[in-house]
């Protein structure tokens, strides 16, 4: 869940017994970067390319695990060969589209459910807001 305890600080506790899940890249992926241009909260990045809480959401500050983090500050890679989503950044596309769009255009279909990243509709939506200053 996401919680606003003031007006710049943000604490994320995620649950992880819920159904819904977030999506994650298979090591089918052929690199052809088609989703990535389609996710609304910018959790999909290139193998080997850093990424940032804040690129393409209103994150600029937030608490995370008890320490401050930075939106901008960059972050290690998920993957060094192939696209990868940032599961804490990742709704499926919840309050933007009716399916993960990743999905949908892939052409291998490799574009997942994440079964260790299970959420509520409810968690989603929360995070959306979250992630874009809602």
């Amino acid at each position: 869940m996401f919680e606003n305890n003031s007006a710049n600080t943000f604490v994320i506790t995620l649950s992880y017994k819920y159904r819904i899940m977030a999506i994650k890249i298979t090591d089918e992926c052929i690199n052809c970067g088609a989703c990535e241009p389609e996710c609304p909260n910018t959790a999909i990045y290139e193998g080997n390319v850093e990424w940032t809480w804040g690129g393409g959401t209103a994150l600029k500050e937030f608490e995370k695990d008890g320490k401050k983090v930075n939106g901008e500050d960059l972050q290690e890679p998920v993957s060094d060969e192939f696209y990868y989503i940032v599961t804490d950044k990742c709704t499926e596309c919840t309050g933007f589209h009716d399916e993960p769009q990743c999905a949908a255009v892939c052409p291998v279909d490799c574009c997942v459910p994440d079964t260790d990243a299970v959420e509520t509709e409810e968690e989603l939506i929360a995070k959306k807001k979250w992630l874009h200053g809602e």
